[in-house]
């Protein structure tokens, strides 16, 4: 490792990433950025393949964890305990970043003082085929591409926080998750609660890699983002606020409209009634108007024929929003903040000593603040 402390340091979080880092570190050192000015972190969560050694031929630093993995909050945390940079840029293990993408990050940092973080998008050119990927990655691009400025929010698949920011803020919160969840999404909630400015630039772009199935989707959509983001607006008490990514209005009024849809189809088709069942189909008919632009997003980037196909996805993952809000709102009543192993609990109450460290509870944390 360089003498010379960074400007710097790219902290990657990986689970059994051996066949993808290759083309991802690649990209990295390939940026336009200067590299004696920036140090790259791999952190293996548990992989069990060739992650490490694949790591240790570009990385300054190999960060390997044993036994279990404990998620991408956790693994973060540890690579930045051992990183040196003012500036800490957060990219998963599954994105190709541009020539310029480390430049524009440090450009906008240094250009603008008063910023606790940044984060950019998804580009246009998703690297798996298959329709379900080609549909899930362009609809991240929309998202951000549409909500560029000022956020609520962070992104950790491509994003850059300030050390001090970071480090008053209390880091991840390792506690409440130990899997690829909304860790990123709490994180900027903390940081805009402290008064740090975050800003999305959609034009600072990584290509992702993901090969998305249709059950992946379900299931990351309800498991991985749906509820957990639910049990926390319900927290939090912001279940009727509009301004972060996913919470527009227009995404509530949306989700109203397909589950109204859907159950007055469920009554036509029991009583019969074709009157009812013309009647529901003004919901979702709606949700079509209201989300044209989308559609025509599609329908440029890819065809008619893509954006025909993605309106039975687009009306699922609605579907989707109202399973998790349900979901989300009994979790939120009944069992209250979620949290990790009895075993991980138990060793954390009598102050285990280890290597890798039991995840420490997080007193900044949006599910524990209150509480205090």
């Amino acid at each position: 490792m360089s003498e010379v402390r960074p400007f710097c340091s790219i902290v990657m979080p990986a689970h059994r990433a051996a066949h993808l880092l290759p083309r991802v570190l690649d990209a990295l050192m390939a940026s336009d950025y200067p590299r004696e000015r920036w140090e790259l972190i791999v952190v293996d969560d548990a992989s069990g393949d060739d992650t490490p050694a694949v790591a240790a031929r570009y990385a300054d630093t190999v960060v390997r964890i044993p036994g279990t993995p404990h998620g991408p909050a956790y693994a973060r945390n540890r690579g930045f305990e051992v990183s040196r940079g003012e500036i800490v840029m957060f990219f998963d293990s599954d994105v190709v970043v541009h020539r310029d993408t480390i430049r524009r990050f440090v450009e906008v940092m240094q250009e603008h003082p008063e910023l606790g973080a940044v984060f950019g998008s998804y580009d246009l050119d998703p690297a798996a085929e298959s329709f379900v990927s080609q549909y899930r990655n362009l609809l991240h691009h929309y998202v951000h591409q549409r909500n560029a400025g000022e956020a609520e929010t962070f992104w950790a698949g491509a994003g850059a926080v300030r050390r001090a920011a970071f480090e008053e803020a209390g880091m991840y919160d390792e506690w409440h998750f130990a899997r690829p969840q909304i860790e990123d999404i709490e994180l900027g909630g903390r940081l805009r609660q402290l008064g740090y400015k975050i800003l999305l630039i959609p034009d600072i772009q990584v290509t992702h890699l993901k090969h998305w199935t249709f059950s992946g989707v379900v299931r990351t959509d309800l498991r991985d983002r749906g509820i957990p983001w639910a049990r926390l607006i319900a927290h939090k008490k912001t279940v009727m606020s509009s301004r972060e990514l996913s919470l527009k209005w227009t995404e509530k009024l949306n989700t109203v409209l397909v589950w109204l849809g859907a159950l007055l189809l469920l009554i036509a088709a029991w009583e019969r009634s074709p009157l009812i069942a013309g009647i529901a189909l003004l919901g979702p008919m709606a949700v079509l108007a209201i989300n044209a632009r989308m559609f025509g997003f599609f329908a440029r980037v890819r065809g008619p024929i893509f954006a025909l196909r993605v309106i039975p996805m687009h009306l699922l993952y609605y579907i989707l929003n109202g399973i998790s809000f349900g979901i989300g709102l009994f979790l939120h009543q009944i069992v209250g903040p979620p949290l990790p192993n009895p075993t991980v609990e138990a060793f954390a109450e009598v102050g285990v000593q280890r290597w890798p460290p039991v995840p420490s509870k997080h007193r900044r944390s949006s599910w524990t603040a209150d509480a205090e």
